[in-house]
């Protein structure tokens, strides 16, 4: 009785008792848990360097394919500003031609008259005495306040606006001036000044301050009679209230360029000086 009991009481032996303690204790692979940890942290880091070997590769293998295309790219915009320089020679070398031969047809035409009239449409470069005025932008903040440029268009009243340099072009003529330009651009009877957001036009063609107006005339008598013009009073007003920079000076000599691009839209030549087509306002030079 006393052997069953015994048994029962120790169906386990003692040794398989003590090997099953140490399984718990280190866990079902036999390894200790930090042993286990450090195996995990290992491969995790096999892993990335894996991923980033085979990133690296790739990358490497791909990289002669993008520097071909972005060299075909650069060639393709090279080639592209090549051809469009090429064309822009090719279309003023035309208007020169054109442009030579309407003046030739005005100086044909023109008679008597055909330096004058070569010299209001903007045909023929001028030289001569003259003034030059430069006006330019504020070089601080805009001031604010009334005046003439109080309106929802001039926002920015230290900055040269179009209606601006309409008025300055428009009073050099009324004082005398017999030929203007701007930037180097020429003026005509058909030059337009206007504005495309915060640039100025003049024939379509963007100005950037500051703006040099050079006017061919009696120099220190048609700067006299500008700035005592309205329109010079004007710019006045603009240089003592919204920081306007403007200088004025006469000069012995200036060279004013032809109207890059003239258009003859009609032309009738006077027969006889019989003053045939003076009165037809539609028709004449431009």
């Amino acid at each position: 009785m006393s052997l069953l009991t015994n048994v029962m009481d120790h169906s386990l032996d003692d040794g398989y008792a003590e090997a099953a303690a140490r399984r718990g204790e280190t866990g079902r692979s036999g390894l200790p848990r930090t042993m286990r940890a450090k195996l995990g942290l290992a491969l995790g880091l096999v892993l990335v360097a894996v991923v980033i070997t085979v990133g690296a590769a790739e990358a490497r293998i791909s990289a002669p394919t993008l520097a071909k295309e972005r060299g075909e790219l650069i060639d393709r915009i090279e080639t592209g500003n090549s051809n469009a320089d090429e064309l822009a020679r090719s279309v003023d070398k035309l208007r020169g031609e054109v442009g030579e031969k309407q003046r030739q047809a005005l100086e044909k035409h023109g008679g008597a008259k055909a330096d004058l009239v070569a010299l209001l449409s903007g045909a023929n470069e001028v030289t001569g005495p003259g003034v030059k005025l430069v006006v330019d932008d504020a070089k601080g903040a805009a001031g604010g306040g009334g005046g003439p440029r109080e309106s929802a268009d001039f926002s920015d009243t230290g900055r040269v606006r179009d209606h601006d340099m309409q008025r300055v072009v428009n009073g050099l003529w009324e004082s005398g001036a017999e030929a203007v330009s701007i930037n180097g651009q020429r003026l005509t009877a058909l030059s337009a000044i206007r504005a495309a957001g915060d640039a100025i036009l003049v024939d379509n063609k963007p100005l950037a301050p500051p703006y040099t107006v050079l006017a061919v005339g009696d120099g220190q008598r048609l700067s006299t009679a500008f700035q005592n013009s309205a329109d010079g009073q004007y710019l006045h007003v603009l240089q003592q209230n919204y920081d306007i920079r403007t200088s004025i000076s006469a000069q012995d000599s200036l060279r004013l360029p032809a109207a890059p691009s003239l258009i003859v839209r009609t032309a009738e030549p006077i027969a006889g000086g019989s003053g045939k087509g003076d009165a037809d306002t539609g028709k004449g030079t431009s």
